[in-house]
């Protein structure tokens, strides 16, 4: 079999956001249009003055990881650790069997440990403490995929994408990549990020991208962004691989586009985004009018969502008024690295169920935006094949392109 002819198929999902424990919590929140944004405090950051995210509330760690993983392992690698087992559990395979040499873990992070350093430096500067033994191998962006690895005994290809907003779906690229090029027949693919410590909120408020109280994505009035934390993780393998384990295939992983902007570090671009679904439309084989669904990246903040919906009328012309599109980051918040994993993840069970999940709280339409953006309640939309886009900071842009196939998965 040639790498060409290397199809490789969704097989298992696993998620722990606002939105609740595992992927089934996440999808049924983003197709009721039911929000895991709420109030979060920092008792160390009085001058606080946004007060809004999608965090995870009540995780117990310990219920999830060994003591050993305990002691090594920031936030947001215990975050991976919980969806890989989901993730793994749903593919049908054993949790205790190593899964050998020629499996790999892509795990994306913008961050990284950020809970580790964070209160390292505070203790550090403040009270002159003794610094965690283990910081730096908590904090390490690669902790994450290095621990899915170990768990599972997965020997192949492991390593970290940190591309800001983009490592989750650029996480589930390269991983297609590395099954087509013949370097594994299955990995574990996806980001985690656990970014909301007070020394980050306060960065970001300083950018003054994030909305005091709703996101409200491609809608006029919007004004920002809400922060997000979790993780995704999904199971690619190899066609035929799958089949003759008895697995069943959930979706197609069709096509990868990726391309940088090479511009401003801030400022997004039309022709970038643009690119980068072209890309993935290309390498799918696929036509835009085939397309039934996009997930946007859908910030909420002014410039993004302009530019993304002039890439989209660039890629779709005419056919993006009928198009479904929408942005599930009102659910679930943006969760950075996590993000395109996390969005992956509800586009599969959106092409699953024919259903377009919506865009909530969207007000009323802004010129410059999309006209019609699922507002508010989803839709049943006959879905073959669906987009993913994720467009980061830096101008780096990435979008997964999926198809259904058949229970044998021969379609």
């Amino acid at each position: 079999m040639t790498s060409a002819t290397r199809r490789v198929v969704i097989t298992g999902m696993g998620a722990i956001t606002a939105a609740g424990a595992g992927v089934e919590a996440l999808w049924e929140a983003a197709r009721e249009g039911r929000s895991g944004v709420s109030e979060l405090r920092f008792p160390r950051y009085p001058r606080q003055r946004v007060s809004r995210s999608a965090h995870i509330s009540g995780f117990d760690p310990a219920a999830h990881l060994s003591e050993q993983e305990l002691k090594t392992t920031d936030r947001f690698a215990q975050l991976a650790l919980v969806a890989a087992e989901e993730a793994m559990r749903h593919a049908g395979l054993d949790t205790q069997a190593p899964l050998g040499a020629r499996c790999g873990a892509i795990i994306g992070s913008g961050i990284g440990g950020a809970w580790t350093s964070d209160d390292g430096h505070y203790n550090f500067y403040m009270h002159d403490a003794r610094p965690d033994l283990l910081a730096i191998a908590k904090v390490m962006p690669n902790a994450a995929a290095s621990q899915v690895s170990m768990r599972y005994g997965a020997r192949g290809p492991s390593l970290a994408i940190s591309s800001a907003c983009a490592s989750g779906t650029q996480s589930v690229g390269y991983g297609l990549q590395m099954i087509r090029a013949g370097m594994a027949d299955m990995m574990l693919v996806g980001g985690s990020e656990a970014l909301l410590t007070p020394a980050s909120f306060r960065a970001w408020e300083a950018l003054r991208v994030m909305a005091p109280q709703a996101c409200r994505p491609f809608s006029d009035k919007r004004n920002g962004m809400v922060l997000g934390e979790g993780a995704a993780v999904l199971v690619i393998e190899e066609l035929d691989h799958a089949l003759a384990r008895g697995a069943t295939p959930l979706a197609e992983v069709a096509g990868y586009g990726t391309t940088s902007d090479a511009g401003d570090l801030l400022r997004p671009t039309v022709e970038g985004p643009a690119a980068a679904m072209a890309a993935a439309l290309a390498d799918a084989g696929l036509a835009p009018e085939e397309i039934g669904y996009v997930n946007a990246h859908g910030t909420g903040t002014v410039l993004n969502d302009i530019a993304e919906s002039d890439a989209l009328r660039r890629v779709f012309g005419a056919g993006v008024e009928t198009l479904a599109v929408s942005s599930t980051k009102p659910i679930h918040g943006h969760a950075l690295g996590a993000a395109g994993a996390i969005e992956l993840a509800i586009t599969v069970r959106a092409l699953l169920d024919d259903i377009a999940p919506p865009t909530i709280n969207w007000l009323e339409a802004d010129p410059k935006c999309l006209a019609d953006p699922v507002p508010n309640t989803a839709r049943p939309t006959r879905i073959d094949a669906a987009l993913s886009n994720s467009f980061a900071f830096g101008g780096i842009n990435a979008t997964i392109a999926i198809r259904k196939v058949r229970a044998d998965g021969r379609g």
